[in-house]
């Protein structure tokens, strides 16, 4: 193919994109603005350390592998991918997607924790065995973490070192003291309840995050009383084991999508506070945001006044991020880029970036029926308000009954193909629903609806989707084109979801190849594109990539 190479990114999509304008302070400092949601991508529970001017903030991908992403910053609103804790885990097949499957589950809520020159990640899957990990490492950015040991489960917990080095994990109501080793709970097994839900708390209340103020202990957590409203709360205590007292900080359905809640607090080293908490946005998936935090008798109050700011800034100078959290990618690289992610343990000898240089080389290793059970899927997140990207292919090592192409990706999947028919080949629009046993999370149907189908007589293919997040659309376009000048319509206004049944995240852009008949065919895929649009007037349009950009 000869469309490569006179790409020049003028316009990176990334999550969070801010412009880095910085602010004068009446001090004469810098500052940061930024606009919520700081994030507009999917990148829920969220735990956040600092050693000196660095921030480090770990989310939840679960299925996806490499997992337990570490994003850096160092003013809290432009953030950069530094790595992953874990490439893959092998607990058991599922994650190899052999004898059922963890949509939905592997890696759950992690906390971060830097003490002592360390940084230390706990976690949680939330599938057989029911464990959980500690990790360590000297350096996020290196992106080499070291597996520590292995417990017994803790749910949405949160890591705490006291300033004596005692080492303690938070679960909802309930404290467990660990060995300095993290290897045995010290004293009772079941842990110490720290305090008893009140009459208000009669569902969720979880996703603990613990922070120590003035030697006073505050347990962050969400609450999602029945029938009620989503709000974040406090627990504050003047020892580890309590009593503890509750506040409300948080109750606020920003912008008039979901209530937010569920995040952490931390401090910069100026002494000023600040809270990121995520937002159920729909198809997107769930979204951090940034607020500045006062404290008033000692009680942490976010925001203006118990609600989100759409504006601000941070008394911090801007930072300029290395890489982004979604990027285009030209696969001209001896390495994946950092911001993919496979959908469960990838094949490592059925993708390649050297057998055909400037290419990624994705080929199919085992025979399935649907594209829930194929391996190598290969993934980034989606963006808001609205974002767009092309995926170019070289189809010639197709074999009979092979499906390749590119999906908004989710338990709901609009899915663009090629299909491979003999020696035809078509280009086809369908909509994909999985069906999942709700213990194993064994694939038991998928419900295929065919929308559109055209013969196709190129070897050489571009694949676009076009996403509009905005409040009340979720809405997908799919286009494809044989020159990447004119494009076809597929499918218009096709409606992504959220479904935390299944796969408990938000859409992502989806780059697959698998064989239905006989593996040993593949697809060269040639560059993944991808545009954001800054502001929520500003939906992509589609004559946007209608050009060579």
């Amino acid at each position: 193919m000869t469309i490569k190479k006179s790409y020049i990114v003028s316009l990176l999509g990334f999550i969070g994109l801010n412009l880095l304008s910085a602010q004068v302070n009446p001090s004469g400092k810098q500052s940061t603005a930024f606009t919520n949601p700081i994030i507009w991508a999917d990148a829920p529970d969220l735990s956040i350390t600092r050693n000196g001017n660095d921030f480090y903030l770990i989310s939840t991908t679960m299925h996806l592998m490499p997992g337990a992403p570490v994003m850096h910053s160092r003013d809290l609103v432009h953030w950069e991918m530094s790595g992953y804790v874990f490439d893959t885990l092998n607990d058991n097949p599922k994650y190899d997607l052999l004898n059922g499957t963890v949509y939905g589950r592997g890696q759950w809520a992690s906390s971060i924790r830097y003490h002592k020159g360390k940084y230390y990640v706990l976690f949680s899957p939330n599938d057989e065995p029911f464990k959980s990990y500690f990790y360590v490492t000297d350096n996020p950015k290196k992106g080499k973490w070291k597996l520590i040991t292995r417990t017994r489960h803790f749910h949405d917990a949160s890591l705490f070192f006291d300033d004596d080095d005692k080492v303690y994990v938070f679960t909802s109501n309930k404290v467990f003291e660990l060995s300095p080793d993290f290897k045995e709970v010290i004293g009772n097994p079941d842990g110490t309840e720290v305090f008893q839900k009140d009459a208000s708390e009669t569902g969720l209340l979880e996703g603990n995050q613990i922070i120590k103020r003035n030697g006073k202990y505050y347990m962050m957590m969400i609450s999602w009383p029945r029938n009620g409203k989503r709000c974040q709360v406090v627990y504050r205590a003047d020892k580890v084991a309590g009593p503890y007292e509750k506040k409300v900080v948080l109750e606020d359905n920003f912008l008039g999508f979901s209530y937010a809640g569920q995040g952490a607090l931390i401090d910069d080293k100026n002494g000023n506070w600040y809270s990121l908490i995520f937002q159920d946005r729909n198809g997107v998936g769930r979204v951090p945001l940034l607020l500045p935090v006062q404290w008033e008798n000692d009680w942490p109050v976010l925001g203006d006044n118990g609600k989100v700011p759409l504006k601000g800034e941070v008394p911090l100078p801007p930072f300029k991020p290395k890489n982004h959290l979604v990027e285009s990618d030209e696969f001209s690289d001896k390495t994946m880029k950092i911001q993919w992610q496979w959908n469960h343990n990838p094949v490592n000898e059925a993708w390649s970036l050297s057998e055909r240089k400037g290419f990624l080389r994705l080929k199919t290793s085992r025979v399935v029926d649907n594209l829930y059970a194929a391996p190598n899927t290969l993934t980034q997140r989606m963006e808001g308000p609205t974002s767009s990207a092309i995926v170019a292919m070289d189809l010639k090592g197709m074999k009979d009954g092979d499906l390749a192409g590119f999906s908004a990706f989710n338990g709901d999947s609009g899915i663009l193909s090629i299909v491979m028919e003999g020696k035809e080949k078509f280009i086809v629009f369908s909509t994909n629903e999985v069906s999942l046993d709700s213990k194993t999370k064994a694939i038991t149907g998928v419900k295929k609806e065919e929308k559109k189908r055209i013969p196709l007589n190129s070897d050489k293919i571009f694949l676009r989707i076009d996403a509009d997040f905005n409040l009340g659309k979720d809405l997908a376009d799919f286009y494809y084109s044989t020159d990447q000048k004119n494009w076809m319509e597929m499918a218009r206004d096709y409606k992504m979801i959220f479904d935390y049944r299944r796969f408990f995240m938000g859409s992502k852009f989806a780059v697959f190849n698998y064989a239905t008949k006989n593996a040993g065919g593949f697809v060269d895929v040639d560059f993944f594109r991808v545009n954001k649009a800054e502001n929520e007037n500003n939906k992509i349009s589609r004559e946007k990539f209608a050009v060579n950009r």
